[in-house]
C-alpha cells in the first residue's frame, strides 16, 4: 500500500486533519470508484507549504500504476480545490510490498525509491547498476543509497554481485529468492548518508529559511501587544516563545527585515527601541 507526500501552497491549517478529510473524500469520488487501478492502495497526505521542512524534489520514474493513480488524485483534488498547485515528493513516500518466496509469503515495508527498484525485478533476473539507473531515473548518490540498504544492509532482498559494502557502476543486482525472515512484515532501513560540512550546512541553512516566517510571526505578535519594546527586552521575549534554537544574529537580520518593510520602526529619540507601526 503506497503512501505518497505532496504539498500545496496555501496558508498553514490543521494540515493532519484536512489531509484525512481528503483521503476520505476521494475514496468515496466518482474518479476513485471508476477511474484507479486495481491491486493496489494509496494514501496521500497533502501538506501545506512553507509550514513543513522543505525537501529538494528527487525525480524518479514510478510504475506506470502509480503515475495513473497521481493522476487520478490529481484531478480529484484540483476540481475540489482550484487554484491550488500539487507538488509530489516521491522521496519521502514509503509502500508495503508483498513478495512471493520459495519458502513463503512475506510483506515489506520500504520506501517509494526502494519501491521502484524492486519492482523492476517482477520482469527481469538481474540487472545491473547502470540498467536500474536508466529504468528509475533515481539520481546516483541517492540510486547508490538505495541499492546499499536493498542488498548490503542487515534484510538483504537483493544479492550484489560481486559482495561488498559500496555500489560501484560495474555491480550487478539479482533478486534474492531464498530470503528468509521469521516476521511476515519486515522492514528495510534505508541507509544514512553522512553529510559533508558543505551539505550540513546547506542544511542548516535550509531549515532557517523554513523557520523564518515563524520569527516574523513571533516579532509581530509581540510588538502588537507591546507596542513600544526595547531591542533588548524583545530578543528576550522571543527566546522565551520559539520552541527552537535560533542565533541573536538571525533575530536582528528578521527585525531589520520587518523595518524595511515598515511593521516596525525605530524610535526617532532611541534607536535601541521599536515602535510597532500598525
Amino acid at each position: 500500500m503506497p503512501s505518497l507526500l505532496c504539498y500545496f501552497n496555501e496558508k498553514w491549517g490543521m494540515d493532519i486533519e484536512l489531509s484525512k478529510e481528503i483521503n476520505e473524500s476521494f475514496k468515496q469520488s466518482s474518479q476513485a470508484r471508476t477511474k484507479l487501478p486495481t491491486g493496489i492502495e494509496l494514501s496521500v497526505h497533502v501538506l501545506t507549504m512553507g509550514y513543513w521542512p522543505t525537501y529538494p524534489p528527487m525525480d524518479v520514474r514510478l510504475p506506470h500504476e502509480l503515475n495513473v493513480y497521481q493522476d487520478i488524485f490529481k484531478e480529484f483534488y484540483l476540481s475540489k480545490y482550484s487554484g491550488r498547485r500539487l507538488m509530489w515528493q516521491n522521496s519521502l513516500g514509503h509502500c508495503v510490498l508483498k513478495a512471493e518466496y520459495p519458502k513463503g509469503k512475506k510483506e515489506l515495508a520500504v520506501s517509494l525509491f526502494q519501491t521502484v527498484v524492486l519492482m523492476l525485478f517482477n520482469d527481469a533476473e538481474n540487472l545491473s547498476f547502470q540498467d536500474i539507473k536508466e529504468a528509475t531515473g533515481i539520481e546516483d548518490k541517492e540510486l547508490r543509497r538505495t541499492l546499499q540498504s536493498l542488498a548490503c544492509g542487515k534484510v538483504r532482498v537483493l544479492q550484489k554481485i560481486p559482495k561488498g559494502r559500496d555500489v560501484e557502476d560495474d555491480d550487478t543486482f539479482v533478486f534474492n529468492d531464498q530470503f528468509t525472515a521469521p516476521l511476515y512484515r519486515i522492514k528495510v532501513n534505508a541507509i544514512q548518508m553522512k553529510e559533508t560540512v558543505e551539505e550540513n550546512t546547506s542544511t542548516t541553512e535550509r531549515v532557517f529559511q523554513d523557520r523564518q516566517y515563524q520569527v516574523d510571526a513571533a516579532i509581530v505578535r509581540i510588538m502588537k501587544t507591546r507596542k513600544v519594546l526595547s531591542h533588548t527586552l524583545l530578543i528576550t521575549e522571543l527566546f522565551q516563545q520559539l520552541k527552537f534554537p535560533i542565533k541573536p544574529a538571525d533575530l536582528k537580520k528578521r527585525i531589520e527585515s520587518l523595518i524595511d518593510r515598515e511593521y516596525l520602526e525605530r524610535d526617532k529619540n532611541n534607536p535601541q527601541i521599536y515602535n510597532y507601526l500598525a
